[in-house]
């Protein structure tokens, strides 16, 4: 019975050690497939812009994008291969274990053949229960003659399911292998993929080099235009939280006016932040609650996307600038759309595309580089709804994407889903 036991346990595990495993490749499969997805974003982008003569600072990054991407579908590949060569030495022990356990089995089994061809005819079965020295021995010996052939007739099954388990262990060992030599061979080809964008990568940079007055004097000119719609932006939401305040404090002096008429002490005025005054009535306290709440699982902008610009500090040669949201690289024609519930601050029209800016409590979402807006100043607007159609200009279609808490700018990758 010990020995039944022990097989059951190493079957349990074997189940669960399965499932565990196959839930660890199937995740590894969908980030493999969503980094191919990026990656081909990315190369259509490229094939698309490259026919200008010019190489512009949109190919660089996508560029270094598509390498970064590739490296992490490389990573991604060794651990699908780790992940098998585990499966692999623990189902070769399970097939070693179970191979043991069979042999253990058939040998109990034999010696009970042996014993039941000695006691095989009726007549040495009645003679064994006659020599009982009383009724309760004899009885106990007729019991035993019946368990005996019970369980023999279930040592004969769980030899039989054994042989089983083993042949089936032993063709999902054979599918491993087979799964392991399909990925060694598809890392080897990402690899030479990986080579061949590196050495464009290079040449790429060598032409930077030469055009190195020209991507300085490029930077500069993007700064002069993102600082303007920086100042557009910040003015809007300090009209916001000016248009707060006075309300803010007009309701302060009537409640100190009706105190005061009807005799009681003057509400203590609390001092307040731009926070608390932009979060003043209970519709943008909820607003901000739940998109605080929402951190790390808000919607993309866009339904395609790849990240080819960060936020934060960037060095482009001998140039430095600061990226206030992420660049998202999207589709031809994308939909443009809000990732939580709020309202329109502002549209605004500048340099030959569109900004948009919602307010949600308060925090902002702001949405640059679009060819046509849907919205307008004060609509309302749901999560997910479309708010314009990105532009492409010689970078691609790209869409510009901040998120600010009042005049705080923030790293939208903290609040978008992964």
């Amino acid at each position: 019975m010990k020995l039944l036991q022990r097989l059951f346990l190493l079957f349990l595990f074997i189940c669960v050690t399965t499932v565990a495993l196959a839930q660890t490749s199937a995740e590894l499969r969908r980030n493999k497939e969503a980094i191919q997805r990026e990656i081909d974003l990315l190369q259509r982008n490229l094939n698309e812009t490259s026919s200008t003569k010019r190489l512009t600072m949109g190919q660089i990054r996508a560029i270094n994008s598509k390498i970064r991407l590739m490296q992490n579908k490389i990573s991604i590949i060794n651990s699908e291969v780790k992940n098998l060569d585990n499966q692999i030495h623990e189902n070769t022990n399970e097939v070693h274990s179970l191979k043991s356990q069979l042999g253990q089995l058939k040998n109990e089994y034999a010696g009970m053949v042996r014993f039941a061809q000695r006691n095989r005819n009726a007549y040495e079965k009645m003679m064994f229960i006659f020599a009982s020295d009383n009724f309760n021995q004899a009885y106990k010996r007729i019991k035993y003659f019946q368990q005996f052939g019970q369980y023999r007739k279930k040592q004969a099954d769980y030899i039989q399911g054994t042989q089983k388990k083993i042949e089936y262990k032993i063709v999902v060992l054979d599918k491993n292998l087979k799964e392991k030599s399909n990925l060694l061979t598809e890392q080897q080809q990402e690899k030479v993929k990986l080579g061949k964008n590196k050495t464009e990568q290079a040449q790429m940079l060598n032409q930077i080099s030469r055009q190195e007055k020209q991507f300085r004097q490029d930077i500069a000119a993007r700064k002069r235009k993102q600082a303007e719609i920086d100042r557009a932006i910040r003015s809007a939401i300090q009209r916001e939280i000016e248009l707060a305040r006075k309300k803010a404090e007009e309701e302060e002096r009537l409640a100190a006016q009706k105190a005061i008429a009807e005799g009681r002490p003057v509400p203590v005025a609390k001092e307040k932040t731009n926070s608390s005054y932009l979060t003043a009535s209970p519709e943008s306290a909820k607003l901000s609650a739940g998109f605080e709440n929402n951190r790390g699982r808000l919607p993309w902008p866009v339904g395609q996307y790849s990240i080819v610009e960060r936020f934060g500090n960037h060095t482009e040669g001998q140039a430095n600038y600061t990226n206030d949201g992420i660049n998202i690289l999207t589709e031809q024609g994308a939909a443009v759309k809000a990732v939580f519930e709020g309202e329109v601050l502002f549209v605004r029209e500048l340099y030959g595309t569109y900004i948009v800016a919602l307010r949600h409590g308060d925090y902002f979402t702001i949405y640059q580089n679009l060819k046509t807006v849907s919205v307008a100043k004060g609509n309302k607007v749901e999560t997910k709804q479309t708010l314009g159609v990105v532009a492409s200009k010689e970078d691609g279609p790209v869409l510009h994407f901040e998120i600010m808490r009042g005049q705080t700018k923030l790293n939208p990758e903290a609040w978008i889903a992964k």
